[in-house]
C-alpha cells in the first residue's frame, strides 16, 4: 500500500478516535443538564471516572478479551489473551488491518468505544446510586461484559461467524450499555417524589436545558468520528455515504419525535427532540454503511417513535430514567440492530432472523451478568444513598461541594 494512503487513513481513524473522546463531553453536558442542580458535581465526577477508568481496563484486559483472536474452528465464545497490551509484529505499519491504521490507533479507537457503554448506565442511575457502587458496577461491565459480547462480532466470534451484522454498536455498544441501566434501575427504585401512590408521574425538571441541548449537539458531532471511524479507513465512498446516513437520521429521529410528542402530550418538548435525535442516531449505528439516504431516515424516523414509545413505557412501569438514556440507547439500539435485516443490502429473512437472535442473545447474556454484579454490590455495599443524602443532593453528600458558587454570601 501507497504510504500516503496509509498515513490518510491512520490520520482519519485518529480524527475520529478524538470524536469519539469528544463525545464524552456530550454526554456529561446531556446528564448535568436534565438532571438538578444539587446533583452537577456527582454527574461529572462520574463521567470523569468512566473514560478514565474504562481506558485503564480496557488497557489491562478489555482490549484482550474483546479481540483474543479466536482459533479457526472455535466456538468463539470466551478467550482471554492476556494481560497488558504490546503491538504485534506489523502492527504500526500497513501490513496491520489492510492498511486502515495502526495498532496503537486500533486499541486507542476501540477504547473510546469501550467506556461509552459505562457512560449510558451512569445517566440512567443518576441522582440516587452510590458513587462507590456506581464506579464498581462501571468497573466490571465494562472490564469484563462489554469485551466478551464485543468479541462475538468484532473479534471474530460465534455471531460474526453466523452473519451477524452491527456496523458500529447498535447492539454491541447502545443496547449492552443500555441493558445494564435497565437492569440497575429496577433495582435501585425512583428517585424520591417520582411517583404517587397511585403509578402516576411527576415530572423532576432538569436544571439546565441549555448545556443539556448543547450536549446533544456536541454528541451528533461525535457521531460522525463513532460511525465514521468504523469505516476502518479514510475510503472516501464509504466513509461519505456513513456520515449522510447518520446526519438524515438524527434529524428525521428529532423531527419525527417531536411531532409524535405533541400529538400524544400537546406541547413541543425540547427534551423528546433531543432524544429523538439520539434515538435517530443509535438507531441508524447499525447499519450506517448500508443504507440508502431513504432508508436512513424511515430508520431514524421510527427510532424517534420509539423513543417516545419506550419513555411513556418506563413511566408506567414505574421505572425512573432521568435523562432517557435506556429508551434512547436499549429500544432504540434493538430497533436499528433488526432494521438491517428490513432495510439495505442484508434486508431479507434470513438475515432480520439472525439480527433478532443476536439482539436477544446478547440481551440475555446481559441482563444475567448485570444481575450477578447488582447482587455482589448491593449485599456488599449497597446501591442506594439514604434519604436525607437524595433530598440534600449527591454533590454535599458524595462530594462536600457544589457546582455553582453562591457569592451572595460575600455580599455585605
Amino acid at each position: 500500500m501507497d504510504s500516503a494512503l496509509f498515513t490518510a487513513n491512520n490520520v482519519w481513524m485518529m480524527i475520529c478516535t478524538a470524536l469519539v473522546f469528544f463525545m464524552h463531553m456530550g454526554f456529561s453536558f446531556l446528564e448535568a443538564g436534565l438532571t438538578r442542580q444539587k446533583n452537577t458535581v456527582n454527574i461529572l465526577f462520574k463521567n470523569f471516572f468512566v473514560i478514565t477508568a474504562g481506558l485503564l481496563l480496557y488497557a489491562l484486559a478489555g482490549f484482550n478479551l474483546m479481540y483474543p483472536g479466536f482459533e479457526e474452528g472455535a466456538i468463539g465464545f470466551f478467550k482471554f489473551a492476556g494481560w497488558g497490551i504490546a503491538p504485534p509484529e506489523g502492527g504500526m505499519t500497513a501490513a496491520y488491518a489492510d492498511g486502515g491504521y495502526t495498532w496503537w490507533t486500533d486499541f486507542l479507537f476501540q477504547g473510546m468505544f469501550a467506556a461509552t457503554a459505562a457512560t449510558i448506565i451512569s445517566g440512567a442511575v443518576a441522582e440516587r446510586i452510590k458513587l462507590e457502587s456506581f464506579m464498581l458496577i462501571a468497573a466490571l461491565y465494562v472490564g469484563i461484559v462489554y469485551p466478551i459480547v464485543g468479541s462475538w462480532q468484532w473479534g471474530g466470534g460465534f455471531l460474526s461467524n453466523w452473519g451477524f451484522y452491527d456496523f458500529a454498536g447498535s447492539t454491541l455498544v447502545h443496547s449492552v450499555g443500555g441493558w445494564a441501566a435497565l437492569i440497575v434501575i429496577y433495582f435501585l427504585g425512583a428517585r424520591i417524589g417520582k411517583f404517587n401512590s397511585d403509578g402516576t408521574s411527576n415530572p423532576i425538571f432538569g436544571h439546565n436545558v441549555p448545556i443539556a441541548a448543547g450536549g446533544v449537539l456536541i454528541l451528533w458531532l461525535g457521531w460522525f468520528g463513532f460511525n465514521g471511524g468504523s469505516v476502518l479507513s479514510a475510503d472516501p465512498e464509504t466513509t461519505s455515504l456513513v456520515l449522510v446516513t447518520t446526519s438524515l437520521a438524527a434529524a428525521a429521529g428529532g423531527v419525527i419525535a417531536s411531532v409524535f410528542s405533541h400529538i400524544l402530550y400537546k406541547n413541543y418538548d425540547i427534551t423528546m427532540f433531543m432524544n429523538g435525535v439520539l434515538g435517530g442516531l443509535v438507531a441508524i449505528t447499525a447499519g450506517a454503511d448500508q443504507m440508502s439516504t431513504g432508508d436512513a431516515m424511515i430508520i431514524g424516523g421510527i427510532g424517534g417513535i420509539i423513543v417516545v414509545l419506550a419513555i411513556s413505557l418506563l413511566e408506567k412501569l414505574k421505572l425512573d430514567d432521568p435523562v432517557g438514556a435506556i429508551a434512547v440507547h436499549l429500544f432504540a439500539g434493538m430497533w436499528g440492530t433488526l432494521a438491517v435485516g428490513l432495510f439495505g443490502e442484508m434486508a431479507g429473512f434470513d438475515q432480520f432472523m439472525i439480527q433478532l437472535a443476536g439482539v436477544g442473545i446478547v440481551g440475555a447474556f446481559c441482563v444475567i451478568c448485570t444481575l450477578i454484579i447488582v447482587f455482589i454490590v448491593k449485599t456488599t455495599i449497597g446501591l442506594r444513598v439514604s434519604k436525607e443524602e437524595e433530598i440534600n443532593g449527591l454533590d454535599d453528600a458524595e462530594h462536600g461541594m457544589t457546582a455553582y458558587a453562591d457569592f451572595s454570601v460575600f455580599e455585605k
